[in-house]
């Protein structure tokens, strides 16, 4: 098993050598905006048939507002960046990260709807106004949550660091110095921390909402069939959570294999540490500068 996560590690080091120094990451980015274009163009002709009552349209849109979510996380996004940065720094299961990036695209696709149907009933916007709020305010504020989720795992990995260096408690928690309890027990923690990384994960992806699912929410409220509009939203959640959960699936088996490497090396408990730290760091400097770019 060591050798076939250390093998995959590999596998993902190299893909993400092509994708940055290489500039690989270039060709993604044109590919992935080619195939967003192609798609809202087809998108145009699916509307009109659902609204003429075609049989099978609304299926139709449903894969094509799939296909749009998973080429718009294909591009450039801050998604990706948090979920596979969280996924190297810190040790989540696999399947509990995978969920989480699957709630974080669905979120997002429901505060679509929401901003949409707050801004048409409570605030009467329009399709101009409501993508300058999702531009001019919520962008900005998603970047400095992602930063500061950043920061947190920064700081974080640097308190772990400096316990690795203080004596080890034993599995009640009880320090080997002095007896006493300090803390909660390792397991405590992480059942604590779990709940408040997931809402902090799964709100800064979602405080901006897709401007793709906007564009279709506003369309199909216009043309009458609101429900068919709420489901393509989530359909492009869904088909941005395609990607969001094959790079949470490489984050997790990267930080395996590197577990599994320094384990053999005999320095996982000083070196993970480490990783966090460079994980965390890796986050906030790319946020603050989608923020700073924002702003």
């Amino acid at each position: 098993m060591r050798l076939i996560l250390t093998g995959t590690g590999l596998a993902v080091v190299a893909l993400c050598i092509w994708l940055w120094p290489m500039g690989g990451a270039s060709d993604v980015a044109r590919w992935a905006t080619e195939g967003q274009r192609e798609v809202q163009q087809a998108m145009a002709g699916v509307l009109r048939r659902l609204r003429a009552g075609e049989v099978g349209a609304l299926a139709g849109l449903l894969g094509l507002c799939f296909a749009y979510g998973f080429f718009h996380a294909a591009g450039p996004g801050h998604g990706k960046i948090l979920i596979g940065g969280y996924g190297v720094g810190a040790r989540v299961p696999v399947v509990r990260l995978s969920l989480l990036a699957l709630l974080s695209s669905l979120a997002q696709a429901a505060t679509a709807v929401a901003l949409v149907y707050a801004g048409v009933f409570a605030f009467d916007l329009t399709r101009d106004a409501m993508t300058g709020v999702t531009e001019d305010w919520l962008a900005p504020a998603s970047y400095a949550a992602i930063a500061l989720v950043g920061l947190w795992l920064l700081l974080r990995g640097i308190g772990r660091w400096r316990r690795a260096h203080v004596p080890i408690p034993d599995a009640h928690g009880v320090c080997g110095s002095c007896g006493h309890r300090h803390g909660p027990s390792a397991q405590e923690a992480a059942e604590v921390r779990s709940l408040r990384d997931a809402i902090m994960l799964v709100g800064a992806v979602a405080i901006r909402p897709c401007t793709g699912a906007l564009f279709v929410l506003i369309l199909t409220w216009r043309m009458g069939i609101e429900m068919a509009g709420i489901l393509a939203a989530f359909a492009m959640g869904l088909g941005t959570a395609s990607v969001t959960v094959a790079v949470a699936v490489a984050a997790v088996t990267l930080r395996e294999g590197v577990v599994a490497r320094l384990a053999n090396a005999g320095g996982a408990a000083r070196a993970l540490p480490l990783v966090e730290i460079a994980a965390g760091a890796l986050i906030a400097v790319v946020a603050g500068q989608l923020l700073l770019s924002a702003l």
